[in-house]
């Protein structure tokens, strides 16, 4: 899902670049490598931390569920020959219930639009606005009409690195590439 947000900014770039290159006669064209830029870029590994401690957190959480009704199910199946049919459903009834809060819990924070990808998405905006004015800065001091990005997919079949210009957008973050 990070994957497909960033690419679908750059392609947002890409296309936005490309209206005004129409009026001009010589088309100048380059690409960068969206991946590489955000894996130099120092923001992004403590966005990619505290992304992964909230995961961590609450892949413990549902797993603390998980384990809740495992340890339900065990239990009624130990006491199961003891119970009356009435108070056996009356326990599945109750794991049923709390295997539906797992469910609507894995839903809330992993699923669609769920609160990871909400953060997630919260994190990434500033640092994806400053390659992005980063990037802007570099195809109109270049020239450029058209500027692709390299990471995001199979739109590339062979690139000249004379026209990679994630070099120029690293110099322009203030970025020392090692």
């Amino acid at each position: 899902m990070r994957d497909k947000l960033i690419r679908l900014l750059f392609l947002s770039v890409l296309i936005g670049l490309a209206i005004p290159a129409q009026k001009a006669a010589a088309q100048k064209f380059g690409y960068i490598d969206s991946e590489f830029l955000l894996n130099k870029h120092p923001d992004y590994k403590v966005i990619q931390n505290e992304l992964s401690a909230l995961s961590n957190e609450w892949k413990k959480e549902a797993q603390n569920l998980d384990n809740q009704i495992k340890e339900l199910y065990v239990s009624l199946k130990a006491e199961e020959v003891l119970l009356t049919e009435e108070m056996y459903q009356e326990r599945l009834a109750v794991i049923k219930v709390k295997e539906k809060e797992s469910v609507t819990f894995n839903n809330r924070v992993f699923g669609m639009n769920g609160q990871y990808y909400q953060k997630q998405a919260e994190l990434l905006q500033p640092l994806q606005s400053k390659i992005f004015d980063a990037i802007d800065r570099v195809c109109k001091r270049n020239g450029l009409a058209v500027l692709f990005d390299k990471a995001s997919g199979p739109l590339m079949i062979y690139t000249d690195p004379r026209h990679d210009y994630s070099e120029f957008v690293l110099e322009e973050l203030g970025i020392e590439n090692k």
